[in-house]
């Protein structure tokens, strides 16, 4: 979405205190994608910062099997 097509509109009280936020259909259908995405790249980050070990995959599955018996 490029910044000009975003275009909300403060609804502000008298004493010019933000009350609501007008978005379009289109920003606003976008925003539960975009929110997802930002969780994602958290997790990323904070995975990435954990500096556990990583294992590989078949041997992951293979423990999980194992536990389950």
């Amino acid at each position: 979405m490029t910044e000009a097509a975003v275009r909300e509109q403060f609804i502000e009280d008298d004493e010019v205190n933000p009350l609501a936020v007008v978005l379009s259909p289109q920003t606003y259908r976008m925003l539960p994608e975009a929110l997802e995405e930002l969780e994602s790249i958290r997790a990323y980050d904070e995975a990435l910062s954990a500096h556990d070990e990583a294992i590989p995959f078949e041997q992951a599955l293979a423990d999980i099997r194992s536990n389950r018996k």
